[in-house]
């Protein structure tokens, strides 16, 4: 007895697929067509695969927060090099892939978090956008209160603003990219920002 059908295509490869027509057009203006046609996979696989449109955006972003998110956010803890540097070496690696000609331009998060108004989101798909938009705030926040070069500069005082200056910043950069701004350009207002924020 077999134990069913074996799949006949990469479910990374494919998922790699979906994100990049999100990322493009967002949640709402990507259609069912779009993505079994960037997949290259019938639809019948697809809802075998990943189930339906929303369940599918969840496991993109998912994905998305493994392989993209996580490797900007090893950069903020790398031991013997100063807080700025390592705060600029983040915001970069970010805007970086921001304007990178190899993927949609922007950021995947900002794009789909920006529909959340709009009501269109399924729930599931809404839960995680709502905390994935929660987490690099906190992450900033607890930097600034525990690291301890944060502290001597008094950083932690303000921890919650600092932590919005820069994710403000850094929302505000995807939306750039995606308008052409250039990597160089978007460098300067990096560099504004954590200066601004007294890393000078």
């Amino acid at each position: 007895m077999t134990s069913g059908r074996k799949r006949e295509f990469d479910a990374d490869k494919a998922l790699d697929a979906a994100m990049h027509v999100f990322w493009q057009k967002g949640y709402v203006g990507a259609s069912l067509m779009d993505l079994i046609d960037s997949m290259g996979i019938s639809k019948p696989s697809m809802y075998r695969a990943f189930g339906n449109k929303e369940s599918l955006f969840v496991k993109t972003t998912q994905r998305y927060i493994e392989t993209k998110m996580k490797t900007h956010l090893k950069l903020l803890f790398e031991e013997g090099i100063p807080l700025k540097q390592r705060l600029k070496n983040h915001m970069m690696s970010i805007v970086d892939m921001q304007c990178s000609s190899e993927q949609a331009k922007g950021c995947y998060l900002v794009l789909c978090q920006s529909e959340l108004a709009s009501g269109a989101i399924p729930k599931e798909a809404e839960q995680l956008l709502v905390k994935a938009e929660a987490m690099p705030r906190q992450l900033y926040t607890d930097l600034f209160e525990s690291d301890a070069e944060a502290i001597q500069l008094g950083l932690n005082i303000n921890a919650h603003a600092n932590s919005l200056s820069l994710y403000t910043m850094l929302k505000g950069t995807a939306s750039m990219a995606r308008s052409g701004v250039t990597k160089s350009e978007l460098e300067q207002s990096i560099d504004s920002i954590i200066n601004g924020i007294g890393l000078h």
